[in-house]
């Protein structure tokens, strides 16, 4: 058994999960805003399912830009890691094999693997979240591109001048399409003087600082129109990017992952109306299947535990004798 930790900007997710991609046991809690901080979580993280289970190897699914050898967290948009040896420092300090990947790639390995995309030729998994991860399976390999980055779709610019990011531009994609754009979203219609019969508007108003992607998910799912008027933007906003990247990597499959991608049964459907009429030669070409997870928010701890486990397999197979 291994451990995957899917490292989001808002919280850390643990499990234990078996061969069959079986989520045995959890343990969850919020992100550190420090490096230090972030670590000593991490190894405690890990120490806590290691009472209670004999695992070999721990996965690390980080949302950020890592070498091609995923040796070093270059950079993170939403994580205090720079320029750092991660995983070698880890396994260093808590004695067992630590491997990293994209989050998005580890998603699309679980979906690969154990749901979604198993399918799939050539793949396009989308993990919805905090922010936006990308990962591409050709024939069931992860594309890396040059340098170890591709396919960062989140940062794409879908708004000139548009929502300031983390990343430092305005109007990327993930501003408009992701767990924290729905707040901003929900604001924003307020903000524009409509009159709301909804439930959320009111204890908005009571308490602005309640507002997450989750509790706007859960009004939807209740029927609030101030919700719903905001996953409407949202499927918008979907049926656009998927239309872009469509261009760009004629996928036969898109699997939608993540947090938010776990509730897309709400916005589903018309993000799929928009991206039909917004791809390019529509009508006139095979059109990308368009899915939801079938692994939910555990696909990063079971992509990411399969990928340690894959990798301590590997290392052993090298040794003499192996």
């Amino acid at each position: 058994m291994a451990v995957g930790i899917d490292i989001g900007g808002t919280s850390i997710r643990a499990a234990v999960v078996d061969e069959k991609g079986q989520v045995l046991d959890t343990v969850r809690s919020q992100t550190p805003t420090t490096a230090a901080a972030l670590e000593s979580c991490l190894d405690w993280t890990v120490a806590e399912l290691a009472e209670r289970w004999t695992v070999t190897a721990v996965g690390l699914a980080v949302a950020g830009f890592l070498t091609n050898d995923r040796q070093v967290i270059r950079f993170s948009p939403h994580l205090p890691w720079r320029e750092a040896r991660v995983a070698e420092e880890m396994a260093a300090r808590i004695g067992l094999p630590v491997f990293c990947e994209h989050d998005a790639n580890a998603a699309a390995v679980a979906e690969y693997h154990f749901g979604a995309a198993a399918r799939g030729h050539n793949t396009l998994v989308i993990a919805i979240g905090t922010g936006i991860g990308a990962g591409l399976l050709l024939d069931g390999e992860i594309y890396r591109g040059s340098f170890g980055v591709a396919p960062e779709l989140g940062h794409l610019r879908v708004m000139p001048d548009g929502r300031p990011c983390s990343c430092g531009k305005f109007g990327c994609w993930e501003r408009y399409c992701s767990g924290t754009a729905l707040v901003d979203t929900v604001v924003e219609l307020i903000a524009d003087g409509g009159i709301w019969n909804s439930q959320l508007a009111r204890e908005i108003t009571d308490d602005p600082g309640s507002l997450t992607g989750r509790r706007i998910a859960a009004a939807a799912h209740d029927g609030d129109a101030l919700a719903l008027a905001a996953f409407a933007e949202f499927a918008r906003w979907l049926g656009l990017g998927l239309a872009m990247v469509c261009d760009v990597f004629d996928p036969d499959l898109v699997v939608l992952a993540g947090g938010v991608g776990s509730s897309s049964g709400l916005y589903l459907d018309e993000a799929r109306e928009h991206y039909s009429a917004l791809l390019t030669g529509a009508g006139h070409r095979r059109m990308a299947r368009i899915r939801g997870t079938q692994l939910g928010e555990a696909a990063g701890m079971i992509g990411a535990a399969q990928i340690a486990r894959m990798g301590a397999r590997a290392a052993t197979d090298q040794r003499p004798g192996g």
